[in-house]
Parts: C-alpha cells; sequence; structure tokens
C-alpha cells in the first residue's frame, strides 16, 4: 500500500537507478473515563475537508530586495516539542474509519505506535500530551523528547513488523506515505489495530489530521485546544509573509548525493505548498511538472530559473555543500547558484506539516527574506 506523493517519489527514483501554550507542569498522566462512556465515539480518519481551512493573507513587507541577498542560510526550529496539556482524559472505546476503509476498535492505547515518512503522526501524538504512551516511531521524529523512543523503521522507511510487534503495541497510528503493507497485514493478523490516516500533507489540511489523531486517540477536546493553537501560529507565521513586491521563484530540490537522487518537487508535493505559504512561486508547478517528484535536468532547473533552492540538510550534505551542489549540471546557472541562495532545514522538519508548522514558515521565512 503506498500513497500518492511516496509512489511518485519511489517511482522518480528508480528512473534514476536508486523525500503557544505551554505545558502543565507536574499535572498527572492521562487517564481514561472509558467507564462513563460505554457507547464507542465515532471518528473519521481520513476526512475529505483536508484543504476547507482558510488561511489569513500575507501582510509584511520586505524592509529590503530579496533578489539582493546572496549566500546560503540555515532555517531552524526548536526540537522540542510542547504538548497542549499532560492531564488529557480520554473518551475510550472509539470506533474509527481507517482510511483504507478498515473499521478499527481502540479501546487501548497505552502503548502506541507512530509511523509516517515525515514523522507528523508522532508529532501530533506528542503535542496531544500523550507522548509517554509513544513506545516505537518512525526515523523521521527528529525532536528531543521522541530520542529514547525505539525507531521501528530500522531501513529508513520501512516498517518491520519483528521490532513493532516485540513492543506489544497497543495501537499503531501510520499512513500510505511508508510500507510496506505486507507488515500491516502481519499485524492485524496478530491482532493490533493499525490506523490508517490521511498522506496529505497541506498548510489547510493540518487542523484536519490533528483532530483525526486526536479523535482515534479519545482526546477530542485536546485536540481542539491543540488546533488553536496551531492555527493562531500558522496565522502569526503569515503576517511576516512580504505582501508587497515580486514573488521569488523558488524549488525544493530532494537530493541524495550517495545513492545518486536528484529530484525537483513539483504538485502535490508538500514542497510546493510551504513555497506558497512564504509567499513564493513553486518553480516545479510554474513550469509543468506533472508528478510530485520528477528527475532533476539542467535544462528544466535553467528555464525554471529560481530565485531561492529550499533542500534537506541531510540532502546539502549529502553532495558536500553549496559548493557542490553548484556543480550539479544546472544549478550553477540559475539566480539562486549565481548568488548561492541555498535555504537548508532539518530532515525531520522541512516538511512535517505538523503541530510546529508555524514555526517552520516563520523559520523559513526568516532565512529567506533576512540578509
Amino acid at each position: 500500500m503506498m500513497g500518492k506523493r511516496t509512489a511518485g517519489l519511489v517511482a522518480a527514483i528508480a528512473l534514476l537507478g536508486a523525500c503557544s501554550a505551554p505545558g502543565l507542569d507536574g499535572e498527572p498522566a492521562a487517564s481514561s473515563r472509558s467507564a462513563s462512556s460505554p457507547d464507542p465515539v465515532q471518528v473519521d480518519a481520513c476526512p475529505n475537508d483536508t484543504a476547507a481551512v482558510a488561511l489569513p493573507e500575507p501582510s509584511g513587507t520586505t524592509g529590503v530586495d530579496p533578489r539582493t541577498i546572496s549566500g546560503p542560510a540555515t532555517a531552524s526550529v526548536s526540537d522540542v516539542v510542547v504538548p497542549i496539556t499532560q492531564n488529557a482524559v480520554q473518551q475510550l472505546p472509539v470506533v474509527v474509519e481507517s482510511c483504507d476503509g478498515t473499521s478499527v476498535t481502540v479501546t487501548d492505547t497505552t502503548r502506541i505506535v507512530t509511523a509516517d515518512l515525515y514523522g507528523t503522526i508522532g508529532e501530533i501524538v506528542f503535542s496531544l500530551g500523550l507522548g509517554d504512551r509513544v513506545v516505537g516511531r518512525d526515523s523521521s521524529m527528529g525532536f528531543a523528547q521522541a530520542a529514547q523512543v525505539d525507531v521501528v523503521t530500522p531501513g529508513g522507511h520501512q516498517l518491520n513488523a519483528e521490532a513493532i510487534l516485540a513492543l506489544d503495541p497497543s495501537v499503531v497510528l501510520t499512513d500510505t506515505s511508508i510500507g510496506p503493507p505486507e507488515v500491516i497485514e502481519q499485524l492485524r493478523a496478530s491482532g493490533v489495530p493499525v490506523i490508517f490516516f490521511n498522506e496529505s500533507r497541506t498548510l489547510g489540511g493540518v487542523p484536519s489530521h490533528i483532530r483525526a489523531v486526536a479523535g482515534a486517540l479519545g482526546v477530542p477536546e485536546e485536540g481542539e485546544r491543540l488546533v488553536e493553537r496551531v492555527q493562531a501560529e500558522i496565522a502569526e507565521s503569515l503576517t511576516m509573509v512580504p505582501a508587497d513586491g515580486e514573488p521569488l521563484r523558488a524549488t525544493f530540490l530532494y537530493i541524495r548525493g550517495g545513492a545518486g537522487v536528484y529530484l525537483m518537487a513539483g504538485p502535490g508535493s508538500g514542497a510546493d505548498a510551504l513555497i506558497q505559504a512564504i509567499g513564493a512561486i513553486d518553480v516545479g508547478t510554474d513550469i509543468g511538472l506533472a508528478a510530485e517528484y520528477t528527475p532533476l535536468t539542467s535544462e528544466a532547473l535553467i528555464a525554471a530559473e529560481p530565485d531561492v533552492i529550499i533542500m534537506m540538510t541531510g540532502g546539502l550534505a549529502s553532495v558536500d555543500g553549496v559548493d557542490g551542489l553548484l556543480e550539479i549540471p544546472g544549478v550553477a546557472q540559475t539566480p539562486a547558484g549565481q548568488s548561492r541562495r541555498v535555504v537548508d532545514m532539518e530532515d525531520t522538519d522541512l516538511l512535517s506539516f505538523g503541530p510546529r508548522v508555524g514555526a517552520t514558515i516563520r523559520a523559513i521565512v526568516e532565512a529567506v527574506y533576512q540578509p
């Protein structure tokens, strides 16, 4: 089972031969009030309104022409996830309509495993105040509290059934961005409840994603509080996005130099939504790329004329930094290459579209628009 974005990324790689309110200190752990809620709550893990949230218009000013800024920059966010509460009160059991069409009953959330390509689900669980219940995670969860949690994707982004079952999980939360499907079949055959959420990573879809995860874990009230906080942070970050001047042209390059993977992001990649959020034009979409990730060519890159190149920190390091990036055919011939305008951000943060997305936008805006 594989989602659209992951399928596009994997296909492109194959073609080449090889993507705030503080917590309350001292509060007791989450409790359950299932005894007072005998009838299961019905939850949809795959709502259809993932792009329905209207976002504020950018209202910032550049102060300086961003095209005159030269040199690389690194965007960063705090590696600490702040839970909305440490005293979540659960409503269990919950009957969840999983995105794969399976009805899943959740009666126990004491041992949660989260796994998706970008670590988004795990970040949501920790932000809801249930991080102490997470016993297994994907390798993309890069925030501090996740460091001591066992990794169930030892091969990078491939689930390992034995590693998951060894943790005796009470529920597994995932999406179709990660696999293989045989692992999910093995988990369900072993009696482990597995819930699939929407894989889509869009700015407008963040609230729906949070609500779906919160509902599945029986903490809808905490989910609403988290949504309010995240929406406020997104709105605040958008006030920094310049509303004046000609929009910059930006591209996201997914590169793994050691593996010979060189891809340009296009529509539906998630990178396009992030670039649009910072008030720029996604050049992959603008030049007519049809796939989420397309093998990089010098012709396409030169024609796209990006003013800024955005990359994951690990990807930039894999080609020995900006100097190595400029050796890739076409890069040095772009406005971004000529001014060395490369913005990098940690692999685990850049495309998460989780509860820290407002901070991510702010960090990238600062890196792109401030000298």
